[in-house]
C-alpha cells in the first residue's frame, strides 16, 4: 500500500491506498453476507477497501473490526473513530481518526478526467461555472470540474454522519486555491439551492444548520484524482434536526449512483 492520501490529512489520521486488490485476510462473516450476490469484481473492491480500512485502524491501534454497510448505505466505523472509504477504478482508499482528533473525515478518488457536460450542469452552479472558467485558463492540464465533483463528494461524507440528511450538490459550493501539483479548497454550505424541489423539506437551509465551511486539500497521480477534508474535533454542529425521512435519498449523487456505495 502506498500512501498518496496520507499527505492530504492532518498526522492525526491513518490514511492508506491501494492500487492493486488485496487478498487477505478474511472478511468477517457479516461482511461477507453483505456481498453474497455481487459480482467477482464488486467483492475484491468491497475486500480490498475494508483491508486497507483495517490497516489504518491498526496504525490507531484498534483491533481489526466488521465495517458493514447501515440501511443507509454508510460504512459503520467503531466506536470512538470516525473514518472514510473510497475507490475508483485501479485505486482504493481508506482514512481514519480517533473521535478525539476528529469529528469527521472525508476522502473521494475519481478518475482524473473531466465530467460529462451534462453532470457539469448538475453539479456546479453559476458561480462554481465562472470560477471553473478562470481556473481553465490558468491551469488547463488540470480537470478542474472533476476535482469540483470529488471536492463535494469529501464534504457529504462529513456532513451525512452529523446532520443524517441528504445534502444536494446545489446545497454547497467550492473554491479552489490552486497551489503546484497539489491544492487545497474550501467547501462551504449554500442557500437557496435550485433543486431543493428533490427534498423531503423543500424549507431546509444548510446554512442555517450551522454546519461550517471545511478546507480540504487534493492530488492527482497516475490517473487519479484524490480530495480529502478533516474537520478536527471540535469543529462540527450537533445534528440540529431530525434524519432526512427518505433514506434512499441520502446517499445518492446528481448521477443516481449510492455515494456511499463502498
Amino acid at each position: 500500500m502506498s500512501g498518496t492520501v496520507r499527505t492530504l490529512l492532518p498526522a492525526y489520521a491513518a490514511a492508506l491506498e491501494s492500487t492493486r486488490e488485496l487478498t487477505g485476510p478474511p472478511l468477517f462473516a457479516a461482511e461477507l453476507r453483505q456481498i453474497a450476490d455481487a459480482l467477482p469484481a464488486r467483492r475484491a473492491e468491497y475486500a480490498t477497501v475494508r483491508r486497507v480500512a483495517r490497516a489504518c485502524l491498526a496504525e490507531l491501534g484498534v483491533p481489526p473490526a466488521v465495517l458493514v454497510r447501515g440501511a443507509d448505505g454508510a460504512p459503520r466505523w467503531p466506536h470512538g473513530t470516525v473514518g472514510s472509504l473510497t475507490h475508483c477504478r485501479g485505486y482504493r482508499a481508506a482514512a481514519v481518526a480517533r473521535t478525539r482528533d476528529a469529528d469527521g473525515l472525508g476522502v473521494d478518488a475519481e478518475p482524473c478526467a473531466p465530467l460529462p457536460a451534462r453532470v457539469l450542469a448538475q453539479v456546479t452552479s453559476p458561480v462554481e461555472r465562472a470560477h471553473l472558467a478562470e481556473l481553465a485558463a490558468a491551469r488547463p492540464e488540470v480537470p478542474w470540474c472533476r476535482v469540483l465533483f470529488s471536492a463535494k463528494e469529501a464534504y457529504y461524507k462529513v456532513w451525512y454522519p452529523v446532520m443524517g440528511c441528504w445534502l444536494g450538490f446545489d446545497d454547497a459550493e467550492v473554491e479552489f486555491r490552486p497551489d503546484g501539483v497539489t491544492g487545497t479548497f474550501v467547501v462551504r454550505p449554500v442557500s437557496g439551492g435550485a433543486r431543493r424541489v428533490r427534498r423531503a423539506d423543500a424549507r431546509f437551509d444548510p446554512v442555517a444548520t450551522g454546519f461550517p465551511a471545511l478546507r480540504g486539500r487534493w492530488a492527482a497521480d497516475a490517473g487519479v484524482m484524490v480530495t480529502a477534508i478533516a474537520a478536527p474535533a471540535g469543529s462540527l454542529p450537533r445534528p440540529v434536526r431530525p434524519p432526512d425521512p427518505r433514506p434512499a435519498q441520502a446517499g445518492r449523487t446528481a448521477t443516481g449512483t449510492l455515494r456511499w456505495a463502498q
